[in-house]
């Protein structure tokens, strides 16, 4: 039996990571303490090399490749550059960091990489297979980045909560993708979706399957009442971690729900939907109400991300190709503030001190008004005020929810967006109105500078021109559904 050879081109950038990931881990071996920059050097030029060859190999029709299980479209290229530059931003933040606490070796920078290998692998994927096997490599290496300092106990702590409920929610999200094969036969996508359409496949298992999957969806974004890992895993890790954890991996859970229920269940879109409302506004409610009780920065964000993804929720299950264009729009929007969040405490944090407590940032505008600025920012996102972007990427979703007929939906979001507000700006409140509590100077790396000066100052040029990073969602939406 002869198969035949798949076309390789829309997987270079995949087959490129593997290639540099081995690399790193190879040089690593040679180079001395003094030089571990290296692999902090290879990792940006691997990032960087792979955003190249997406471009290059960019298509705007679907090409199916590996005898129909991985698939290169608008959606997965627009992903996969936002992986990219986020996991780079990760990098250059965490340089700092990672040097002091002598974290700066080749497993962070390898792991890392595999961890993007895997969320590449879930935005291509064209089958039930491919899906979970993405999934799987990015966990792995996320649990064992969380679990990197051996000696620090909260991150020992916070690496097994993770692991412990990761794997049940794999379990139980391997299980639902099984009773869909048992009930279509085939793990392919589009046949899935085919077979429901002409009424080929078991709906009682059907529906048995769907619950399942969705709530391995709603583990791997954090939704309530899958959300118990968020502020554990969020607060225990290393800030490094932590911002790559809450960042780029959104952008894959977006890709994986999309594959899963957009394209492969559509016929079911009145039960998932229904589901979808329930998450939405669990995690509203509890999200916002919980995050006013913190100190701690890092929980805050936790809770912060908790009400957020339940936007993403209310954009997909809508319905409409607006709303899915308008979700992609908010995890985009979404992911460049958390990034410049925690690049901000990373900022603060200095050799045995994490600035991870909402006291640490009283003061920040005495002792350095540009980074206040840019601290302001992310909070007014994160809030939806104008002009900052996190407004747009609010009233996108809601026009969307709206226009798909859930007034009362609508009305429920932006009254737990109201209360939101106030967690937001108290951080602002501490920066200009309190006394610093410390008076060191701040001083980072001219690269890091750069970075998050370009990242806040996003914030706000999308927030006042918000068509482009809107038509490019759209179109990438367009061309793949």
């Amino acid at each position: 039996m002869t198969y035949p050879m798949p076309d390789l081109l829309p997987a270079l950038p995949e087959i490129f990571l593997v290639v540099m990931v081995s690399v790193v881990l190879i040089v690593d071996l040679f180079v001395g303490e003094e030089n571990k920059g290296v692999g902090y050097g290879l990792a940006l030029l691997s990032l960087a090399g792979a955003a190249a060859i997406t471009l290059l190999t960019a298509t705007a029709t679907p090409v199916v490749t590996f005898t129909g299980m991985f698939i290169d479209d608008p959606m997965s290229d627009a992903l996969k550059l936002g992986v990219y530059g986020a996991v780079a931003a990760v990098l250059v933040y965490s340089r700092e960091y990672l040097r002091v606490r002598g974290m700066q070796r080749g497993e962070f920078f390898a792991l890392a990489l595999f961890a993007t290998l895997g969320m590449m692998v879930m935005i291509s994927a064209n089958s039930l297979l491919t899906l979970y096997l993405g999934l799987e490599l990015q966990s792995l290496s996320l649990y064992a980045m969380v679990a990197l300092r051996r000696d620090d106990k909260s991150a020992t702590e916070a690496a097994m909560k993770y692991f412990v409920l990761g794997a049940l929610a794999s379990g139980m999200l391997l299980y639902g993708m099984s009773m869909i094969y048992g009930a279509t036969g085939t793990l392919d996508i589009g046949e899935v979706a085919a077979r429901i359409a002409t009424g080929e496949a078991n709906r009682p298992v059907l529906g048995f399957g769907l619950v399942f999957i969705v709530a391995g969806i709603g583990f791997k974004l954090g939704a309530v009442p899958f959300h118990m890992w968020v502020p554990d895993v969020y607060h225990g890790a290393p800030t490094a971690v932590t911002v790559l954890i809450g960042s780029a991996p959104k952008l894959a859970a977006f890709a994986f729900a999309m594959r899963l229920l957009v394209e492969a269940l559509p016929a079911l879109v009145r039960d998932w939907r229904d589901m979808l409302i329930m998450l939405s506004v669990l995690s509203l409610a509890l999200g916002n109400i919980t995050a006013i009780a913190q100190t701690n920065l890092k929980r805050m964000l936790a809770y912060s991300t908790i009400s957020q993804v339940a936007f993403v929720l209310l954009g997909i299950l809508s319905g409409t190709s607006g709303g899915y264009s308008a979700a992609m729009f908010y995890v985009f929007t979404y992911v460049l503030t958390t990034l410049a969040s925690f690049g901000m405490i990373l900022l603060l944090s200095r050799d045995g001190f994490e600035a991870e407590d909402l006291d640490d940032f009283k003061g920040l505008n005495q002792r350095n008004p540009w980074y206040a600025f840019m601290m302001l920012l992310v909070m007014f996102s994160l809030a939806g005020v104008p002009p900052t972007v996190g407004f747009y990427a609010k009233l996108s979703v809601l026009v969307a929810v709206l226009d798909a007929g859930y007034l009362w939906l609508t009305v429920v979001a932006v009254m737990f967006s109201l209360i939101g507000a106030f967690y937001y700006l108290r951080v602002v409140k501490l920066m200009y109105f309190d006394a610093p509590a410390v008076t060191t100077a701040i001083a980072p790396r001219p690269e890091m500078k750069l970075v998050l000066s370009l990242n806040g100052l996003a914030l706000l040029a999308f927030g006042i021109l918000p068509q482009p990073l809107m038509g490019f969602c759209g179109r990438a939406i367009a061309g793949s559904f």
